[in-house]
């Protein structure tokens, strides 16, 4: 019998009802095949990161606990994101709905096509916050505590919804 990985998902978007795309991610979450969502974070609005040029963005965290491997997990993830219309223009830039595989376990994971621990999340409270909301205790697979990380990242324009 194959374990359940607890993994951690950042949901993004800031076009075409940011808000209803991500709540309609979370209830996907719930479906997807070999997973269980466990939690769903409160939604927050933040300034974007990168160009500025572009709205808001609402984000929120979803633990969920799957037997699907990373890769498999991540494919999954961009599936739902194209069931959005996600359409990648630039780095940074505006999206329907993105989803990042933020911890996938205590597994650190380096390939070409995924980075887990998420490269950035240490330095994004848009992560981080969310994360703390459902995960308050959560220890990083390199031993760093998340409110370590939380001291070292202020809310800046970070607000619920």
């Amino acid at each position: 019998m194959t374990t359940a990985v607890r993994c951690y998902i950042g949901l993004g978007s800031n076009l075409d009802n940011p808000l209803q795309h991500v709540e309609q991610a979370f209830s996907e979450l719930a479906e997807l095949v070999n997973c269980r969502l466990v939690k769903a974070s409160p939604i927050y609005r933040s300034a974007p990161v990168g160009p500025q040029d572009q709205p808001d963005f609402v984000n929120a965290v979803a633990e969920i606990e799957t037997t699907l491997e990373a890769h498999a997990l991540l494919d999954q993830l961009q599936g739902l994101e194209q069931k959005h219309q996600r359409v990648r223009e630039r780095h940074w830039g505006p999206r329907t709905l993105d989803l990042d595989l933020l911890l996938y376990g205590n597994s650190q994971i380096n390939t070409e096509r995924l980075c887990v621990p998420h490269a950035f999340m240490h330095e994004r409270s848009f992560v981080l916050y969310p994360l703390a909301d459902i995960a308050p205790d959560l220890i990083m697979p390199n031993d760093v505590t998340l409110s370590s990380l939380l001291v070292a990242c202020p809310m800046g324009s970070l607000t619920k919804i």
